[in-house]
C-alpha cells in the first residue's frame, strides 16, 4: 500500500513539474495609461527629484491635489514618507523635494491669485 502511494505522489509531482516546464508562459506586458493633465507637476526647480523619488511610490495626485502648505507643512509630509511609510529618500533630496513643494504648491500662490483677485482661485 506504502509503495503505492509513494509511486502515485511521484508520478503526480513529476507530471506538474513536466507541465510547468514544457509550455514556457509567454511573455505579456502592459502599458499604464499617462497621468491626467490636471496631474501634472508644476516646472520648478528640483521638479525631476520629485518624479524620480516621490512618483516612485505614488501618482501625482497625490501632490498636486494637496491644499497649498508652507514648507514646514511640506517638510512634514516628506518626514512621514521616509519614517513612516519607509520611502528611500536622502535628507539632500527630501530637501530639495520641501523647496520644491514649497515654492510650486505653497501657500504663496495662493497669497499672489488672491491678492490679483481679491479672492483665493481653486
Amino acid at each position: 500500500m506504502m509503495k503505492c502511494c509513494v509511486a502515485g505522489l511521484t508520478f503526480s509531482l513529476s507530471l506538474m513539474v513536466a507541465v510547468g516546464v514544457g509550455a514556457p508562459a509567454a511573455e505579456k506586458s502592459i502599458k499604464l495609461p499617462e497621468d491626467n493633465p490636471l496631474g501634472q507637476l508644476k516646472p520648478g526647480p528640483n521638479v525631476d527629484v520629485v518624479r524620480s523619488r516621490c512618483l516612485a511610490c505614488h501618482s501625482t495626485d497625490y501632490i498636486v491635489l494637496q491644499p497649498a502648505s508652507d514648507a514646514k507643512k511640506w517638510e512634514g509630509e516628506v518626514q512621514k514618507m521616509i519614517k513612516v511609510y519607509g520611502a528611500p529618500i536622502s535628507e539632500a533630496d527630501a530637501q530639495a523635494i520641501v523647496e520644491y513643494l514649497a515654492t510650486a504648491y505653497g501657500d504663496n500662490g495662493e497669497k499672489d491669485q488672491k491678492s490679483k483677485t481679491g479672492k483665493a482661485e481653486k
